[in-house]
């Protein structure tokens, strides 16, 4: 697989952003979606903090974001768009030129597939394995769990129309 590409943002299709390392040494991303898996000249933490940023935020302030609803400070998952489900946790942690980033939503099985590795199976089928042991993995997976479940319960309230009152309309005269 020699696919590549310039340039590319993060959906809610997009199911893992892969750290590999080119020839030269310079880390750069392995994408799978769907049933493709791509290049990209671009670490998986650029691109992680580019998707942020088109949605508002960086990085830094999802994980600021990630801290202050559920108290996770080291590897915290979070949520690049909650609105149309992107929550993503590293596989090591993100300061790491290696971490990879995995969403949430696309995990069907985790397994162990050797020593400190795993086998991570999507939901069409696909996998993959990761260098990190099958108890990271899982506590990862519940972690992403827990913030995901704390923060849609506060986007719920948030959100929830409140018809506890009417508005009165308001008649405005310009002055003549």
């Amino acid at each position: 697989m020699d696919m590549w590409k310039d340039r590319f943002e993060v959906s809610p299709f997009t199911q893992a952003i892969l750290a590999d390392e080119r020839a030269d040494g310079k880390i750069i991303s392995l994408v799978m979606e769907g049933e493709e898996s791509f290049y990209v000249n671009q670490s998986p933490k650029r691109m992680i903090d580019h998707a942020c940023k088109y949605f508002g935020s960086s990085l830094k302030g999802r994980q600021a974001g990630t801290r202050d609803v559920t108290g996770i400070t080291h590897k915290a998952p979070i949520a690049i768009d909650p609105m149309s489900g992107m929550y993503f946790f590293p596989t090591i942690s993100p300061q790491n030129v290696y971490c990879s980033w995995v969403a949430h939503s696309h995990v069907d099985v985790i397994e162990a597939a050797g020593h400190q590795q795993t086998r991570l199976v999507f939901k069409n089928q696909r996998s993959v394995i990761l260098d990190v042991s099958k108890g990271t993995i899982w506590n990862q997976i519940q972690r992403t769990a827990q913030f995901r479940y704390k923060l849609n319960e506060r986007l719920q309230y948030v959100t929830k129309p409140s018809f506890d009152h009417v508005a009165e309309s308001v008649m405005f005269h310009p002055k003549s």
